[in-house]
């Protein structure tokens, strides 16, 4: 081959493999997990997928958002949970909080969502604001007026809720729940009364029923009790966020819980984060650090937890999107990501998780519109 016709083939050979890397490095982030919201939609209720790359982005999975079959409210729910993820991973469970019902999808392959035949049931009062489940086990807590309460169901392998006769326990209309939650070994089930500033706290019975502790309901250790959550390494470690102290007056609570669902303070609990309005908890997996998004004030502030259960604050990530009204936030279930649900400025804002610190990734649009409400993970 002529030297000349051998330097054009080379350099045809260099642009090739420059073309081929810079497609490469142009390629998306791997798929690793999805996460889920309740896009709380009027009308038709419907749940926003994203994808979740390795690089801690998310992006919308084709097709959504998936029906969910019942109806939202449109506007904000104030409440942390009103979305989770069943512990087998197999389906999705939502609160629609207008035509007081729940809705259970099916988790598909590529993350994609199907409504479970018949998976609309009602919630066993009106108004569901928060949902949780343990090995099949489901609460709901219902805040409309004249039926407020926690209702339970089962959750079979099909995919279909089942009452569960008897376990509905009722709450005055002056209540207000915003979580209800399980320990991680679904023996304790504890619930947030917002507008009475007190928690609930429960023995979950060996057939799913819930046996109220002495005592309870349990004064909070600040005005308005939120967010709430089990220490995922002690079931008999819960925190609780105290939103409504004023600006600059946030707490975050710490509780033991007893066996028969007793709770008692922790150490100088409430621990002071400095902010307004702290309104949703999450904790990262290994339970060594605490999250609580600032609602008022913009902002996530981190907490160390020691073995005990004291907090110690770390300090505050200001929120990604443009502003106030962020709310729920979920760890990612690798535990290297935080995605906090930022309705004032209609997006889900993403953040590395590394120990305590939050380090911002972006943002990526909620297609639903400022009601969409909780986060899950899977």
């Amino acid at each position: 081959m002529p030297a000349f016709l051998r330097g054009g083939a080379v350099l045809l050979a260099l642009m090739g493999a420059l073309a081929f890397a810079g497609s490469a490095l142009a390629s998306p982030s791997p798929v690793v997990g999805h996460v889920y919201v309740d896009g709380n939609t009027t009308g038709v209720n419907t749940i926003i997928g994203y994808d979740r790359h390795a690089d801690g982005s998310l992006s919308p999975i084709p097709g959504s958002p998936f029906i969910a079959g019942g109806s939202g409210t449109g506007s904000s729910i104030p409440s942390q949970g009103a979305i989770q993820v069943s512990s087998d991973g197999q389906y999705v469970l939502a609160v629609d909080a207008q035509s007081s019902q729940i809705s259970v999808l099916r988790i598909q392959r590529h993350g994609t969502l199907g409504l479970v035949r018949d998976g609309v049931v009602s919630s066993g009062g009106s108004d569901p604001v928060s949902v949780t489940e343990h090995d099949g086990l489901i609460y709901v807590a219902n805040a409309g007026s004249g039926d407020s309460n926690y209702t339970g169901f089962i959750l079979t392998r099909g995919g279909h809720l089942l009452p569960l006769p008897g376990s509905t326990f009722a709450l005055p209309d002056t209540a207000q729940p915003g979580d209800v939650l399980f320990n991680s070994t679904g023996t304790n089930l504890v619930g947030t009364r917002v507008g009475t500033s007190q928690i609930d706290g429960f023995r979950v019975s060996r057939f799913g029923r819930l046996i109220p502790a002495p005592g309870s309901p349990f004064p909070a250790q600040g005005p308005g009790p939120f967010g709430s959550e089990f220490r995922p390494t002690d079931p008999a470690q819960l925190f609780v966020s105290n939103a409504h102290g004023g600006a600059g007056a946030g707490t975050v609570s710490a509780f033991s819980a007893a066996g028969d669902g007793t709770l008692s303070s922790i150490g100088a609990s409430p621990f002071a984060d400095g902010q307004t309005a702290p309104c949703w908890v999450e904790i990262t997996h290994n339970g060594l650090f605490l999250f609580t998004v600032n609602t008022a004030s913009a902002d996530i502030s981190s907490y160390a937890i020691a073995p005990d259960g004291t907090l110690s604050l770390v300090g505050s990530t200001p929120a990604g999107g443009l502003g106030a009204a962020s709310e729920d936030a979920r760890v990612s279930t690798d535990g290297r990501d935080l995605y906090v649900n930022e309705t004032g400025a209609g997006v889900i804002g993403e953040f590395a998780v590394s120990g305590a610190s939050l380090t911002p990734i972006g943002t990526v649009p909620v297609s639903t519109g400022d009601g969409a409400a909780g986060l899950a993970s899977h």
